[in-house]
């Protein structure tokens, strides 16, 4: 007689045909009693290649002995993970958003293929998440999302750093401003250990936003990575993702529209990144829900700026955890009418219930009172125009530099864009088009936190402008418009752009033009040869192929 909560394994595990299969675990050390068990699935993305998913090969082991402890039977399986960081500038980082289509490719195969009865998704680095996320909306099973932990910072000269003051020190070198041996000094002890990137950058981000949705147990994503209670943080993932199986929760209970309401609210209170618009539209498409690029501007202009982070602002991800944690902000959200309480959780309560009993720490000044807001709206815009009739998002929290008009500097890809700001080549008042980086003219939308960083680093960044069919990463500051779209090379506007067009960037207004008239453009537009492709076979060739607007998130299903 099956367990009654082994309504997928059952059909791998279960009866006298069955007995092949049930050899093959036996030979990795299965007993009769643990295939009796309902049987989970841990989709690790554990990799020796970065410090964000470094030390969750020991987070696993939490999470299973807490499955096993609460009856079931864990059985660990590996994604691969893409550090943007350290691809950053190269054409490694086209690898990034392309990963996270693996990851979730990879989890539901590995799922469909071994009809886990539950799953848990043990995440860190930007794509991780998402991916993850995005694996479970597909599979529809009872899952827990949990997230690896940010990174603590690093001390220089008595101040925290994160890996984005390495970037700009990048440009501040550049410039002389900054010795070798300073640079030197700032890397090394910028990134001190395991964990993600320390500021609200994308993967805290969305550990934020996979918290407040209620896919990821309350109270764990604030916990840093090596935080002595990570661990036991895991092990309760592991016991809840038992419970949500006995109680029938599903992802599709958990990811509705009034959740990913909530997530955009969590994003602009948090000036969080613009990744996360890509994000959340492919996870919407992979649940079922309608989301919209203007969901994000409605949302993000009733929500206020609410929580103090780098890289618009002064504090870390680790010194939320001190303040009160994701639970704090979430209240905050929910007391001020920001965000909806009643949406489930994995835990089994309303969202408002998960988060009653936050502490707040006294004298704390990362999450600001709802009536002390940092602004009055939230961290993102979206802009549109006749350069960007699908648009363009740009985070302006912590930004003053909000209306730009100036002349074009053209370029054809990010190196000559880098090369043009580390030779002293970019003036006040250029807006720098960076094009043909899309998703599938890239292919896969690098990140540009190398030029953005230089940028900054060389004293520019409340006097240039810089957009891109490319995408940045949540450290990114300045007035840097991302996800042009439609992009260069499926014939966007911004493929007609010449040097010294006059490029208007309005976020007040929620504009992005290009001074020149209809016609014009359009004769320009008619004279754009289409490129060929980049790459030819693989990977990168069969996303060229498949992936679809930045308007749609990026997603690789195919059109039926």
């Amino acid at each position: 007689m099956s367990h009654p909560l082994k309504q997928h394994s059952k059909t791998i595990t279960d009866g006298a045909t069955r007995a092949p299969a049930r050899s093959y675990y036996k030979a990795i050390g299965f007993t009769d009693e643990d295939l009796a068990k309902p049987i989970v699935g841990i989709a690790n993305t554990w990799i020796e290649c970065m410090p964000c998913n470094y030390h969750l090969r020991e987070l696993a082991e939490r999470v299973k002995q807490g499955v096993r402890d609460a009856g079931g039977t864990p059985m660990e399986f590996n994604t691969i993970a893409i550090s943007d960081g350290i691809t950053m500038g190269t054409e490694g980082m086209k690898a990034s958003l392309v990963s996270r289509e693996l990851i979730a490719d990879s989890i539901e195969l590995t799922a469909r293929g071994y009809m886990f009865d539950a799953l848990v998704a043990i995440v860190s680095c930007d794509k991780t998440i998402p991916g993850g996320a995005m694996g479970l909306a597909r599979l529809n099973v009872p899952s827990v999302l949990l997230y690896g932990g940010s990174i603590m910072p690093g001390k220089y000269k008595g101040v925290d750093v994160t890996i984005q003051d390495v970037f700009e020190g990048v440009g501040k070198h550049s410039k002389g401003l900054i010795s070798d041996a300073e640079l030197k000094e700032l890397e090394d002890v910028a990134c001190p250990g395991a964990g993600a990137c320390g500021g609200q950058y994308t993967a805290n981000t969305m550990a934020t936003v996979m918290e407040v949705m209620g896919i990821s147990p309350p109270g764990s994503a604030s916990v840093p990575a090596t935080a002595p209670g990570k661990g036991d943080v895991s092990y309760e993932a592991g016991k809840m993702v038992m419970q949500t199986l006995e109680k029938g929760i599903k992802p599709s209970d958990i990811f509705t529209r009034k959740a990913f309401e909530n997530a955009i609210a969590s994003v602009a209170a948090t000036g969080g990144s613009t990744n996360a618009v890509l994000h959340l539209l492919a996870l919407a498409h992979d649940a079922g829900v309608e989301l919209d690029l203007e969901d994000f501007n409605i949302i993000s202009e009733r929500t206020p700026l609410l929580v103090d982070l780098k890289p618009g602002g002064h504090y870390v991800a680790a010194d939320v955890w001190t303040a009160g944690g994701v639970q704090l902000i979430t209240k905050r959200l929910i007391e001020g009418g920001y965000a909806d309480g009643d949406v489930p959780t994995v835990a089994g309560q309303t969202l408002a219930e998960t988060v009653a009993h936050a502490q707040e720490s006294p004298g704390q000044q990362v999450i600001q009172p709802l009536d002390k807001p940092l602004k009055p709206t939230g961290g993102l815009v979206i802009l549109k125009g006749n350069l960007a009739p699908d648009g363009g998002v740009v985070k302006v929290a912590g930004g003053k530099h909000l209306v730009h008009r100036g002349p074009a500097r053209v370029f054809e890809n990010e190196e000559s864009a880098m090369n043009a700001v580390t030779a002293g080549k970019i003036q006040d008042g250029d807006v720098m088009v960076i094009r043909y980086e899309g998703p599938a003219g890239g292919p896969g939308m690098r990140e540009m936190l190398g030029v953005t960083a230089a940028v900054v680093g060389a004293g520019l960044g409340e006097t240039v402008a810089l957009l891109t069919d490319g995408r940045f990463s949540g450290a990114t500051r300045g007035l840097m418009v991302g996800h042009v779209a439609p992009e260069a090379a499926l014939g966007g506007p911004i493929a007609a752009v010449e040097e010294g067009d006059m490029i208007v960037v309005d976020c007040l207004q929620k504009k992005l033009e290009i001074e020149i008239d209809e016609a014009a453009l359009a004769a320009r537009l008619a004279k754009v040869e289409k490129r060929e492709p980049r790459y030819k076979t693989g990977v990168f060739a069969k996303y060229a192929k498949l992936v679809k607007s930045a308007k749609f998130g990026a997603i690789t299903d195919p059109d039926w």
